[in-house]
């Protein structure tokens, strides 16, 4: 049984050392170059007396940017990713949270990083990886460490407009890998497709059980998820037959007739997360591979990546929603009501999360960490740690549990309580629309719906009334060439809010 991460490459770099590991297409790491860069880099924040400590890497997406994740890990300290896409602002933040000694970055990002606030050394990555590996104090780190030491720090976003720093150790990680791998089935014959940024935490789907089977990931280019024809050219070219992606990556392909050019010929596994999957995109996907076996994600930074899991198996209707299934093995999902005890059979209630899974809680903040790292009420005899989603679930008459809306969607309408992801299912359910998001204008009392797709807005409307009770439906509808996304593709609310805050200052003129 390991008890640390890297215990995965030892292993598989004396199964297949020259096999590639990690490539965009273009250049590409073995397992042996990975974990000699890995070791270089380990020696060096050794000699420069850093461990136990974060290191912040800022670098392109690139092989090189795994290794140096490895490095960091190896050295005994924990990787702090952050990207060019993020805001100045945003990374500033984190440097100021995280208060790091060592800044590793490119020489694509050696110019950015020197706009920083950083009173610490910034080294190339491609100097610093050339370091002479010291055996001796490498096996010294790696005998010192224990798996509840912390591996990364990523960031979400905070209600405040604070990031906050989640800190996952070995053991989490660990537990995570070895669930997700046995029910997507990896193995040694695996090709992934990376979609998602290096500095989230879904990437974790594919960095690990690479390392785990000697498997290999592609890092798709960004640019390739604008361009749909060419983003399935390209998994064909290079024969990847697992993808693990937001759910909006998918949908740019179908929702574009992209499979009337091209299809993907080697998918096996779909694997989808981060948002509502709408029923008619996901009938064209299954239509287009038979045989792949599809299965709905669902899980919070907080729980280390995926917490429950549904394999779709049988067909669903237009007016139903995908389950999000039960939780992993060595998980449990508790809802809980308002009352913190369980919720009955249709009772809407909150996710939480118990198990080795919950990572250690948001780095420099334990104000926010006791604020959703609980107590289980259910337990009142010892102390057991709880992670609070602050999403709301119901199991459906078949015990499948499904996902109805974050907490924060949940609004007081017109004396009602409503929950903005039914008007975006209701939405998503019309022919003519590929994408829709909603929100709520707290301070006109008004419920606002965005959309991307080809009916008019009045045919909408039209359409909703005849699914949604009258105080559901939307106060104004607004269609939009394009739907703000987030970095790791969930729709961008705060951006709708304030495309909505536009409108009124129009109005207002």
């Amino acid at each position: 049984m390991q008890n640390h991460v890297l215990d995965y490459l030892e292993h598989i770099v004396t199964q297949k050392p020259e096999k590639t590991a990690f490539t965009n297409g273009t250049e590409a790491l073995t397992f042996a170059q990975v974990r000699q860069q890995s070791r270089a880099v380990g020696t060096f924040l050794h000699d420069r007396g850093v461990y136990h400590e974060p290191v912040v890497v800022f670098m392109n997406k690139h092989p090189k940017e795994i290794a140096a994740f490895f490095g960091v890990i190896t050295g005994g300290d924990f990787y702090v990713p952050i990207d060019e896409e993020m805001p100045v602002s945003r990374i500033q933040l984190i440097l100021d949270n995280v208060q790091a000694r060592i800044l590793i970055c490119d020489g694509l990002t050696r110019e950015i990083a020197k706009k920083f606030a950083f009173d610490g050394e910034t080294v190339l990555y491609d100097d610093i990886c050339r370091t002479s590996a010291d055996e001796e104090a490498l096996a010294d780190i790696r005998r010192r460490a224990i798996d509840t030491d912390p591996i990364y720090i990523v960031f979400t976003s905070g209600s405040t407009g604070v990031p906050k720093g989640v800190a996952a150790c070995h053991r989490s990680v660990i537990d995570y890998i070895e669930q997700l791998s046995a029910v997507l089935e990896f193995d040694e014959d695996t090709v992934f497709g990376n979609q998602t940024p290096l500095y989230f935490d879904a990437c974790l789907k594919e960095l690990y059980p690479t390392l785990k089977y000697g498997a290999t990931t592609y890092l798709i280019p960004r640019e390739l998820f604008m361009l749909p024809v060419k983003l399935v050219e390209y998994l064909n070219e290079h024969g990847i037959n697992t993808i693990c992606w937001v759910v909006s990556a998918l949908t740019m392909i179908s929702a574009f007739g992209t499979f009337q050019t091209v299809t993907p010929r080697y998918l096996r596994t779909v694997a989808f997360g981060s948002e509502v999957f709408p029923v008619k995109q996901f009938a064209m996907w299954r239509a287009v591979l038979p045989q792949a076996k599809f299965v709905n994600l669902y899980g919070p930074t907080e729980g280390t990546g995926m917490c429950c899991y549904y394999k779709v198996e049988r067909d669903f209707g237009p007016e139903e929603a995908i389950p999000i299934g039960g939780p992993f093995p060595n998980t449990e999902i508790l809802l809980l009501n308002d009352q913190n005890r369980r919720a009955g059979q249709g009772e809407t209630g909150e996710i939480c999360i118990r198990g080795t899974s919950l990572t250690l809680g948001y780095y420099n903040n334990f104000e926010k960490t006791h604020e959703v790292f609980v107590q289980n009420p259910l337990n009142t005899a010892y102390p057991e740690l709880i992670y609070r989603t602050g999403d709301l679930g119901r199991y459906n008459e078949r015990g499948e549990l499904m996902f109805v809306s974050r907490k924060d969607y949940q609004i007081k309408h017109m004396g009602h309580r409503i929950e903005l992801g039914e008007i975006e299912v209701s939405a998503n359910m019309e022919e003519g629309v590929r994408l829709s998001g909603c929100i709520y204008d707290d301070i006109k009392g008004k419920i606002l719906l965005y959309y991307v797709g080809t009916v008019c807005e009045r045919e909408l409307a039209a359409a909703l009334r005849e699914r949604l009770p009258r105080y559901m439906i939307p106060n104004r509808l607004v269609r939009l060439e394009q739907m703000p996304l987030t970095a790791n593709g969930k729709i961008d609310r705060v951006a709708l809010k304030r495309l909505a805050g536009t409108f009124q200052a129009r109005s207002a003129q």
